[in-house]
């Protein structure tokens, strides 16, 4: 029948250019990746158009996508990104089928988009960085302008710009074949260079000798971890440590080569510092409680970590800084990472005591690429957005009224003291506990303020005080258990702290945006 005939070959046809428009899109990403191995991983296509994306979106939208994903938010921004242009590609694909330019031009565009991207970002290193989108670009269009030109069935009509002669099923199939391999050898070459790039900074990192704390911490005090089964550990492990921060690619920076400098406003002595010269200088040694403005109550990304660092408001009056209370005319610190991140930090807090460092060890080991080898900032007190800048390679001094940073640009606080927080660990929400003695337990913390008092309410009764794991110092969080006499049916849990000011944890309901969420964390279970 020739109308079944007719759609069968459309369907051919439509299937093939699709076909084409992915290998093209295939190509042009492998190669970008090659080429993004010889020049610079951060450039690669998908990384920098990930990042301007990230950096374009709404604080809400970011705020979405941290509590419905969680840590794997970069992940679903890259799969999102790579399905686009699949879709996208099969497309051009098929709109290459009849004209063979206008789906090459597209492929081209797309690579113009990268190149544009690449320069937009605040670590680009120039016009090296958009060889990646445009090499992967001419590749891709490439394939498409040839494949396109032979992918209509022999014997069909060919496109207003083919050639006319159509290759057979087998021999377009095994046209493609080649490409795939062709691509993903290139794509796996791409990634071995890129590994390669980074072994001197894995090997910086495994050479690194931590020496001895000048002022090491003290043990952790008696009584300050609760044998609570469910219940938060009161050091929080490296590899449990939440992370948060807007790098889709973690950078790996060699510590042999890595430099501190401190300048701006005030500094009257600005210096450069290399990691020997940091690890030269007298370390203390911490147990710090860190807490992401992201965090909803109750929600996860928080935790306690022993630090070494080097303390920071020493340095900084070594390079002849002084707090605006004496006099200083800078108000701001500005912290930039490795990849152009802006955290901006009050001189006042940094300087007025409290154990503010630029941390190089985490839990006895070097800091994790993850939480900002070689050196990372950290002050008590401060949510992590205006505070502990990860991979840090810049500290300007300046004012709040001459400087923007990152967050502040997009509407979240200038100043982010930590809210005073509590969290049920145990039982977790829809539990389902026999009647009788249920322990109820977790954490509170108030950084730089200290817990004094957390209480338990079940359904509506009275408050009830819980009992209070010691309190290690006022910069950790604090453990809390309460034994409850439980009797069966539904029962909504809630908690409440106290911090060392008197200042009771509020009730109201506020979203993570400006300077972090508040409210009390409640469960609800169900007793058999």
């Amino acid at each position: 029948m020739p109308g079944v005939s007719s759609f069968r070959n459309t369907l051919v046809r439509t299937a093939r250019g699709a076909l084409t428009g992915l290998l093209a899109g295939f190509t042009a990403l492998a190669v970008a990746e090659l080429v993004a191995g010889l020049v610079r991983p951060a450039a690669g296509p998908v990384t920098v158009v990930g990042g301007a994306v990230i950096d374009r979106t709404p604080a809400a939208v970011k705020d979405f996508a941290i509590r419905s994903f969680g840590e794997n938010d970069k992940i679903v921004l890259q799969l999102g990104i790579l399905l686009l242009l699949a879709l996208l590609a099969a497309v051009l694909g098929v709109l290459a089928l009849r004209h063979r330019r206008a789906g090459a031009a597209g492929v081209l565009l797309f690579g113009i988009v990268g190149a544009a991207a690449a320069l937009s970002r605040p670590d680009s290193e120039g016009a090296g960085d958009v060889l990646p989108s445009l090499a992967g670009a001419l590749a891709g269009a490439a394939v498409l302008y040839v494949l396109a030109g032979k992918a209509t069935p022999a014997g069909s009509p060919s496109g207003d710009e083919g050639t006319g002669v159509g290759w057979s099923r087998r021999g377009f199939l095994t046209a493609a074949t080649v490409t795939a391999a062709a691509a993903t050898g290139a794509g796996a070459l791409g990634r071995s260079l890129s590994g390669q790039r980074g072994q001197g900074a894995v090997a910086s990192r495994r050479n690194l000798v931590l020496p001895a704390a000048a002022a090491p911490a003290p043990a952790v005090a008696s009584g300050a971890r609760l044998k609570v089964t469910g219940i938060s550990a009161f050091t929080t492990s490296n590899r449990d440590f939440y992370r948060v921060d807007t790098a889709l690619v973690v950078p790996k920076v060699d510590a042999v080569t890595w430099r501190l400098r401190v300048h701006g406003k005030g500094v009257t002595r600005p210096r450069s510092y290399t990691l020997d010269q940091l690890l030269a200088r007298p370390l203390i040694e911490r147990d710090i409680t860190l807490a992401c403005v992201s965090n909803e109550v109750g929600g996860p990304y928080v935790g306690n970590a022993r630090w070494l660092g080097v303390p920071l408001a020493g340095l900084l009056a070594e390079c002849g800084v002084e707090p605006p209370s004496k006099g200083g005319g800078a108000d701001q610190l500005v912290a930039r990472s490795v990849d152009g991140m802006t955290l901006g930090s009050p001189v006042e807090e940094v300087m007025d005591g409290r154990d503010a460092m630029l941390a190089v060890a985490m839990n006895g080991e070097p800091l994790p690429f993850d939480h900002g080898f070689p050196v990372r900032m950290l002050v008590p007190g401060l949510y992590g957005y205006v505070s502990a800048c990860k991979w840090i390679t810049d500290i300007e001094l300046t004012t709040f009224d001459a400087y923007d940073p990152y967050w502040v640009r997009r509407k979240w606080a200038r100043r982010a003291p930590v809210k005073t927080q509590s969290r049920i660990d145990t039982p977790r929400p829809f539990a389902r506990p026999a009647a009788g003695t249920v322990v109820i337990a977790g954490v509170a913390w108030a950084q730089h303020r200290g817990i004094t008092r957390v209480e338990v309410r079940v359904d509506e009764g009275p408050w009830q005080d819980a009992d209070l794991a010691a309190q290690d110092t006022v910069d950790t969080w604090r453990q809390w258990s309460h034994r409850w006499q439980a009797t069966p049916g539904g029962h909504t849990l809630t908690v409440r702290a106290t911090d060392g000011t008197g200042a009771v944890q509020t009730d109201q309901r506020a979203r993570t945006i400006p300077d972090g969420a508040s409210g009390r964390h409640s469960v609800f279970v169900t007793v058999l």
